[in-house]
């Protein structure tokens, strides 16, 4: 899957959602690409769980999800919690609610002494949580076999994050840690919806 046929893969559900032909919410991805791509071809092998919250089209694009299977399920209303065991996805539209079934996961894999690692992605308001510090903090000290990727697009529904906190730096912004990865990314749609119809 490369940049091209993620960005038009999105294109075409922001068009079928202002449409009409969507009649649920839907959160999109754009100008994290690169990032993406470049992210899951380095750390992400096929047999790594990854978790995500309601914004996961690129991420089950990536896992090997197939393109007419995830729009088909976009379609039936669950862009918001898309799951995919054969791929081993699983998303939540809940906040922080992927947060401790990815921890437990890694301590399942860890307790069977399995190789393979989670990979958990969230959101800049998420993981100024409580439940993101618990999660991460417990992973950390146990040595869980978890990696977590905080997505910085400045934007919680319709507030911004650092505004709503006061604070100039997020909490894992320049961590240094081997259990983080903290980027930022410019998005271009709404939180939610593509522009045109109802802002859920």
């Amino acid at each position: 899957m490369n940049k091209k046929q993620l960005i038009d893969f999105e294109n075409d559900i922001a068009e079928t959602f202002n449409q009409g032909k969507i009649r649920a919410p839907i959160h999109l991805y754009s100008g994290n690409e690169n990032f993406l791509i470049n992210f899951f071809k380095k750390y992400i092998k096929k047999n790594d769980w990854v978790f995500c919250s309601w914004r996961s089209h690129y991420q089950c694009l990536l896992k090997g999800v197939p393109t007419r299977t995830l729009k088909k399920e976009i379609l039936d209303g669950k862009s918001i919690s898309l799951c995919f065991m054969k791929y081993k996805i699983y998303s939540s539209a809940i906040v922080g609610g992927i947060l401790p079934i990815s921890l437990g996961m890694a301590l399942s894999l860890k307790r069977k002494k399995s190789k393979n690692k989670v990979f958990c992605f969230i959101g800049d308001m998420t993981s100024e949580t409580g439940i993101a510090y618990e999660t991460i903090k417990y992973s950390i000290n146990k040595k869980l076999p978890i990696h977590f990727i905080v997505e910085d697009n400045s934007k919680s529904v319709c507030t911004d994050t650092r505004k709503t906190w006061s604070l100039k730096k997020l909490s894992y912004e320049n961590f240094k840690s081997k259990y983080i990865t903290f980027y930022k990314y410019k998005l271009k749609y709404p939180h939610a919806g593509a522009g045109k119809r109802v802002q859920f």
